[in-house]
């Protein structure tokens, strides 16, 4: 059964979603998810031009692009700890500054090597893992029936991806890439000082646990199923966002700029339709979400492999996007359902699995390419993991229904 995650008994009166919360954190957890995913997939766009100047093979493009990825989902353990430790707003405070550090010194030191991409990449991790905290942040001040709308609205800071796909390329045409790098510190000052001045903790805190404590749901396997279905989710939206620059400049000779704007358009699709995600799960229960999301991301993702033009392959990854967005603002409305009582850990495991399957995502499109000539395969294996991810739902729904669904203002 969902319970509670506030104790003011006034605030339970408060049945409308804008009344049943706090405000200025919902934002500012956005403003901070936003920036922070704009400079996590920051070398995505620019690896088309770092490529060229360090002369990396395609495989190697796929690791640079992957590693803030797999840096971002094994940070993400570590900031669900945190934020159980000394609470959210601490804990972002200090991972933006890191970050902020991190691409200044990249600015100022240059990056010259395909090892100097990697520990960038290593930094830019703990941007992406931002989602450890800006979800609990916001998470902690709604009531169960509010949470697929507050979770969306707050993950809709994906959009962030956009940013970085329309505005990276254009920038190192301009002033060079390395000084993308040193650009990208101005908007995130700005919302290091709107995020400390808006955002609060929600009064009603979890005591932390023992570290012992933090590993109990992976003793379920509810968790471990929560974890494949992100990982294939958010896995496939974050992997996309990463790759696609370098799949549009490869696959059809398209210009960086050209390639980021048609990266844009499928990340744009991916982030706005999270929060409509997460209400539509709280409408129609988050099962009956996913089993849509897994079967037309498998359905689009397998076209892509045979896609022979450019505008083929566009309408197929905004499908694809539209249906990973949608399955990412889903799988956060269970989550809480679940697992309201250990909301910080669960949203750092699920961040975990959904970075490792951006991971893979990212970097097997690269090895794919170099060892057989096509990004065909990758897409493929892609799609097959949707489908497998489609049976798991299939096989666990019935039992989540049953021990989940006893609350009447819930969804399963």
């Amino acid at each position: 059964m969902a319970t509670a995650l506030w104790q003011d008994d006034t605030t339970q009166d408060k049945t409308g979603f804008w009344q049943s919360g706090h405000t200025p954190t919902l934002i500012a957890a956005f403003l901070y998810f936003d920036l922070a995913f704009m400079v996590w997939v920051l070398l995505g766009p620019l690896a088309p031009e770092i490529a060229k100047t360090l002369a990396l093979t395609p495989a190697e493009k796929g690791l640079m692009v992957a590693t803030p990825t797999l840096a971002g989902a094994i940070l993400r353990v570590v900031n669900g700890l945190l934020v159980d430790r000394i609470g959210p707003k601490k804990a972002g405070a200090i991972s933006q500054i890191i970050v902020i550090i991190g691409l200044f010194s990249a600015w100022m030191l240059g990056v010259n090597s395909f090892a100097g991409t990697l520990a960038l990449g290593v930094i830019l991790g703990f941007a992406g893992a931002s989602f450890a905290i800006a979800l609990p942040l916001a998470s902690r001040w709604y009531p169960p029936q509010h949470q697929g709308k507050a979770m969306g609205l707050a993950g809709m800071g994906n959009s962030g991806t956009v940013l970085a796909a329309l505005f990276a390329p254009a920038l190192a045409k301009l002033f060079g890439w390395n000084a993308v790098l040193g650009l990208a510190c101005i908007p995130l000052g700005i919302v290091f000082v709107a995020y400390m001045v808006m955002a609060k903790d929600a009064p009603d805190a979890p005591a932390p646990k023992s570290l012992g404590q933090y590993l109990t749901p992976l003793k379920t396997g509810d968790a471990w199923s929560l974890m494949g279905f992100y990982a294939v989710t958010f896995g496939g939206f974050v992997g996309l966002a990463a790759s696609l620059p370098i799949y549009f400049t490869d696959r059809f000779g398209l210009t960086t700029i050209q390639a980021g704007y048609c990266t844009a358009a499928c990340v744009l699709a991916g982030s706005l339709v999270r929060p409509m995600g997460g209400a539509l799960a709280d409408a129609i229960g988050g099962v009956k979400a996913l089993t849509a999301v897994f079967i037309v991301a498998a359905l689009a993702l397998g076209g892509v492999s045979m896609a022979g033009s450019v505008e083929a392959a566009l309408g197929l990854f905004v499908c694809a996007m539209l249906a990973l967005g949608t399955g990412n603002g889903a799988v956060f409305q269970l989550v809480p359902q679940r697992f309201a009582a250990e909301i910080g850990v669960m949203t750092g495991l699920v961040g975990f699995a959904g970075g490792i399957g951006g991971f893979y995502l990212a970097s097997s499109l690269g090895i794919a390419k170099q060892f057989t000539g096509s990004f065909s395969s990758g897409f493929l294996i892609f799609a097959g993991l949707a489908i497998l991810a489609l049976t798991g739902l299939t096989l666990v729904k019935t039992g989540w229904r049953a021990r989940w669904g006893a609350a009447d203002t819930v969804r399963i």
